[in-house]
C-alpha cells in the first residue's frame, strides 16, 4: 500500500492524543527551537513510532519522502552562504535515504533513483545531483553534527520499522547510544520488557502500597488491598466512577470480595487531608528507595513546582468556596487546585508530593510547603516555576535556601520597552541585572534575560520573553525540562477515577493516587531499562497501561 494523506492524517491525530508524545519538540518546551537537532531527533522518534503501525506505511523511503521538515530550520548547519541549486531540506532527505540503505558512497544513491520515479516524485526532485555535488554537500556543506543526526535517525526509523514488522533494506544496530562510549545490552524486545517490567511491578507494589492505611478495624472480610486494587482499576479506565467501576472490577478482579463504591468512598473520606499526604509522602519515600539503588538516579537535582487544575467546576459550589476556588487564567469558572513538585530533567519524573490549594494561601507558602517535603527525599540544586510564581519574595526565599532558580518575569512596563529597544535593534537575548525590592529597603538581586521567540505571532515586545534566574543565562536551558511536568499532569489526570462528589478529601485523594500510579509507572520504567539495558533514556520503554494492567494483577497482596 501507499501512504496516503488520510494515512498520515491518522498518524498525528493518534500522535496529538497520546500522553507522552509532544510533536514538534520546539513548539511544546522552550529547550528547543526550529533549528535544534536533538529537537529533530525526537520528533522523527516520535512519528517512526506511529507511522509504521499504520497498514498503508511498509516502505522506510516513504517515510523519507512523506517525513514533514517545513519547520526545520537547517540554515545554521549549512556552511554553505549565498544561492544553492538544491535546498537543505532535500539533500537531508536525500543522506537520510542514503544512509538508511547503508550505502557507502553516492553513487549507489545515483544508481537508486532513476528505477524509482515515483520515489524521485514524492522527493520533489526535478533533477538529480550529481555525484561531486553529493560528495561536496555532504564533506563541506553539512556540519558534523547534522551528519551525526541523519544517523541517528535512519537508525530509529530502520527500528521503528523492524518492530512493526515492515522490511528494512538493512539491519540496524540495536544499541542505546552510550554517554560515556562504552558498548551497551543489546536494545530488548517487547516480550522482554513486559517480562521484566512485571516481576518488578510485583516487588514495587508489595514495597509501596503498604504505605497506604483506611484505618479499618482488624478482621474485616475485604483485605485492605482491595481497595488499592479498585483505585488502580479505575485509573485504568478514562472516566470510570467508583460505582460503574466497582461492578464491573467484580468481574475482573481475581478476589472473592471486593469492595462496592459506596463502601470505597466512604472509607477515602475517612481520610483526612493531612493523612493522604503523609500516606503519599511515605509510599514514594519507599519509591525512591528502589529507585536509588539505580545510579542513574542520582541524576536527580532539578525540581519542577507547578499548580494544575480540574476540569472547570459547574455545580453550585456553596459551603465549598475556599476549596472550588478561580481558574488559573483568571477567568469567570472555578475548579479545584492541586499544586506538585515533581523531578525534572535526566532524573526519572517522580512526583515527590502533592498538596491541594485553597483560597487564601500564598504562592510563597505553598513553594515552602513542597520544598520541605522535597528537600526530605532528594538533594535539591535547581527550581523550575512558571510566571504564577513570579514573586520577588519566594526568589528571595529559594536564594537563601542555597537554591538556584528560573522562573518567567511577567512583563511590566519597564520590561516592555526594554523588549521594544530590543526589537528595534535586531537583537535576539539580552542579559542584565535586577534588584527588587523586598520592603524595608531590602532587595533581592536577580538577572534578567530577554529571549526571542523564533516565528512568533506577534510582531511587536511581545516576541519576547523575560526570565528572572540568580545563576545567569547558562542555567536558561534548563528552563526546558519543566514542560515535563506539563505532560506529566496529562497522564495523572488520565488516571484518575471520575467523581461528581464535591468532598475535598476524596477529589484530592484521586489527585493523590494517580501521582502516586504515575510515579510508579516511571519508577518501574527507570528499573526496567537499567535491568534490560544498564542505561536510563527518558523516553519510556515500558507504557502506562501495562504498568496499571500489571499493578491491578498484582496488589492483590492480602
Amino acid at each position: 500500500m501507499v501512504a496516503s494523506c488520510d494515512s498520515q492524517r491518522s498518524v498525528f491525530r493518534r500522535i496529538a492524543q497520546q500522553s507522552y508524545a509532544e510533536w514538534p519538540a520546539y513548539d511544546s518546551t522552550p529547550l528547543y527551537d526550529r533549528s535544534s537537532l536533538a529537537g529533530l531527533e525526537e520528533d522523527i522518534w516520535t512519528v517512526a513510532s506511529t507511522w509504521f503501525d499504520h497498514e498503508a506505511h511498509d516502505s522506510v523511503d516513504e517515510f523519507v519522502s512523506h517525513y514533514p521538515v517545513a519547520y526545520v530550520e537547517f540554515e545554521p548547519h549549512d556552511r554553505y552562504s549565498g544561492a544553492t541549486q538544491y535546498e537543505m531540506a532535500q539533500l537531508f532527505r536525500l543522506f537520510l535515504l542514503k544512509e538508511l540503505h547503508g550505502w557507502t558512497h553516492e553513487t549507489a544513491l545515483l544508481t537508486y533513483l532513476p528505477h524509482h520515479p515515483d520515489l524521485r516524485e514524492q522527493l520533489g526532485m526535478e533533477t538529480v545531483p550529481d555525484q561531486s555535488t553529493l560528495w561536496r554537500s555532504w564533506d563541506n556543506r553539512f556540519t558534523a553534527e547534522l551528519h551525526e543526526t541523519i544517523e541517528a535517525a535512519a537508525r530509529t526509523i530502520l527500528i521503528k520499522a523492524q518492530d512493526a514488522d515492515v522490511a528494512v533494506p538493512r539491519e540496524p544496530e540495536r544499541n542505546f547510544p552510550s554517554r560515556d562510549n562504552v558498548a551497551d545490552k543489546s536494545y530488548p524486545d517487547d516480550q522482554a520488557i513486559l517480562n521484566e517490567a512485571g516481576s518488578i511491578t510485583d516487588h514495587i507494589s508489595h514495597v509501596v502500597f503498604p504505605a497506604f492505611s483506611l484505618n479499618r478495624d482488624n478482621g474485616c472480610e475485604i483485605h485492605e488491598n482491595a481497595y488499592w486494587d479498585l483505585q488502580t482499576y479505575l485509573g485504568l479506565r478514562e472516566g470510570l466512577a467508583a460505582n460503574e467501576g466497582a461492578r464491573s472490577f467484580v468481574y475482573e478482579s481475581r478476589r472473592d470480595r471486593t469492595p462496592l463504591g459506596h463502601a470505597h468512598r466512604e472509607h477515602i473520606r475517612d481520610l483526612s487531608i493531612e493523612q493522604i499526604r503523609e500516606m503519599y509522602r511515605q509510599a514514594v519515600t519507599r519509591l525512591l528507595g528502589e529507585a536509588a539503588e539505580t545510579e542513574e538516579f542520582f541524576r536527580a537535582g532539578i525540581v519542577a513546582i507547578d499548580i494544575t487544575e480540574a476540569d472547570p467546576f459547574t455545580g453550585d459550589r456553596t459551603g465549598h468556596e475556599d476549596e472550588i476556588i478561580g481558574t488559573k487564567e483568571k477567568t469567570d469558572e472555578y475548579a479545584y487546585q492541586w499544586a506538585t513538585v515533581q523531578l525534572v530533567g535526566n532524573a526519572v519524573p517522580i512526583v515527590l508530593d502533592a498538596r491541594p490549594v485553597r483560597k487564601g494561601e500564598t504562592r510563597k507558602e505553598i513553594v515552602e510547603d513542597l520544598l520541605d517535603s522535597a528537600e526530605d527525599l532528594v538533594h535539591v540544586d535547581n527550581v523550575l516555576m512558571d510566571r504564577e510564581f513570579d514573586s520577588q519574595h519566594i526568589l528571595e526565599m529559594l536564594s537563601q535556601r542555597g537554591l538556584s532558580y528560573v522562573v518567567p518575569k511577567r512583563m511590566q512596563t519597564s520590561e516592555k520597552a526594554q523588549a521594544k529597544r530590543l526589537l528595534q535593534r535586531g537583537q535576539d537575548r539580552y542579559e542584565t541585572d535586577r534588584k527588587l525590592h523586598l520592603g524595608k529597603n531590602e532587595w533581592h538581586e536577580t538577572m534578567l534575560i530577554y529571549r526571542r521567540k523564533e516565528d512568533s505571532e506577534y510582531d511587536d515586545h511581545r516576541q519576547y520573553s523575560v526570565f528572572m534566574s540568580n545563576r545567569g543565562s547558562s542555567f536558561l536551558t534548563e528552563y526546558g525540562y519543566r514542560w515535563e511536568i506539563e505532560s506529566g499532569y496529562r497522564s495523572i489526570k488520565r488516571f484518575m477515577a471520575a467523581t461528581t462528589s464535591k468532598d475535598f478529601g476524596l477529589r484530592f485523594f484521586y489527585f493523590a493516587f494517580a501521582c502516586l500510579l504515575y510515579s510508579i509507572w516511571r519508577a518501574v520504567d527507570l528499573l526496567v531499562q537499567v535491568e534490560l539495558t544498564d542505561d536510563y533514556e527518558h523516553s519510556p520503554i515500558v507504557t502506562a497501561d501495562n504498568t496499571l494492567t500489571l499493578l491491578k494483577k498484582e496488589t492483590g497482596i492480602g
